[in-house]
């Protein structure tokens, strides 16, 4: 195998890395319009709404700060919960979603809700102060 043989095949392995990002991206969009979908079973909700909260929620199974462990967790429970509702949602509602997500170009923001987060974090790093303070100030 040629020097050039490598690179190329390097490339090829990083385009493909590449290609399956864009797909997960795009179907944890569509399991997310999906899961807002009248037509799709409960317990299929129930999963992507379960793997969207433990995808966002500060706890988890293996904390992150632990090294490596921290965050493979992270890779391997979300993908398999999103793979799971995917197999529970119907074939061509799934399908339809997925063209939904495809077309979708930018993710939804809100300035408000931004805005709120902070403002509750803000408030809880003031009070933790304050109660540190309080608790070993002489």
């Amino acid at each position: 195998m040629a020097p050039s043989d490598k690179s190329e095949n390097s490339w090829a392995i990083i385009d493909r890395l590449r290609e399956g990002a864009a797909a997960i991206k795009r179907d944890v969009v569509a399991v997310y319009l999906a899961s807002r979908d009248p037509r799709v079973p409960w317990y299929a909700k129930a999963i992507a709404a379960a793997a969207a909260a433990y995808a966002v929620s500060p706890i988890d199974l293996i904390p992150d700060f632990i090294p490596v462990l921290g965050q493979l967790d992270d890779l391997v429970i979300v993908p398999l919960a999103v793979a799971l509702a995917i197999r529970l949602i119907p074939p061509a509602i799934m399908a339809e979603h997925r063209h939904a997500a495809a077309e979708h170009k930018a993710w939804p923001d809100s300035f408000p809700a931004a805005a709120t987060i902070i403002c509750i974090w803000a408030a809880m790093t003031v009070g933790m102060s304050y109660l540190a303070y309080r608790a070993f100030s002489p």
